[in-house]
């Protein structure tokens, strides 16, 4: 019997970390983020939805969806947001369900894990066996979104707040991991998870 795992967490709780370190331990990872960029790429029927509804000026001069633009939207004005999240989450929705099939029916996986990070939000938490949530404090996530995305404290409390609390994901979990310490301590948390579906 397969297991479908579940991966989320807030931003920059080091979540693809974790993703990487299952990869690396013999997990099949179903990357939402890969999908949703393969969604909206040049000339695809998702990006002429995303230029009809949000205009030409998100597109850059190759054609190519102006992702960064869009993230500045969309984190500072919800009811965009809300559009965007209409548009993409029902595809990329159906395309995960797509993989889970063909990784079912097609692979010798024991554990599929779908890494995504509004799993919970876009309502995909039914396609899954059990939920993992990756967790942080503030402080550290902060810290992480300056450090990766050059975010000014301000900016990075605006996307925090723009997600749903990790305390009610916590709610969803059947397994919280931790990610406030070194990535050796993630590595031996993730391991000891895995150990228990090998």
């Amino acid at each position: 019997m397969k297991k479908v795992i579940g991966l989320t967490g807030g931003i920059a709780c080091g979540k693809t970390t974790v993703s990487n370190i299952l990869r690396k331990l013999g997990a099949v990872i179903i990357d939402a983020d890969k999908l949703s960029r393969e969604v909206v790429s040049k000339g695809s029927p998702t990006l002429n939805e995303i230029v009809f509804e949000f205009g030409a000026s998100f597109l850059l001069e190759n054609g190519e969806l102006n992702r960064k633009k869009l993230a500045q939207l969309v984190f500072s004005n919800s009811e965009a947001l809300k559009k965007l999240n209409q548009i993409i989450h029902p595809i990329i929705g159906q395309k995960i369900k797509n993989e889970i099939k063909w990784n079912k029916e097609n692979t010798n996986y024991h554990v599929i894990i779908v890494d995504a990070a509004l799993l919970i939000e876009s309502n995909l938490i039914k396609l899954v066996d059990e939920l993992w949530v990756v967790t942080a404090s503030e402080a550290i996530q902060i810290k992480r979104l300056n450090e990766r995305d050059g975010l000014s404290e301000s900016e990075a409390r605006l996307r925090i707040s723009n997600q749903m609390t990790l305390e009610k994901k916590k709610k969803f979990a059947n397994k919280i991991i931790d990610n406030s310490a070194s990535l050796e301590r993630l590595s031996e948390i993730v391991e000891s998870l895995w150990k228990e579906y090998k």
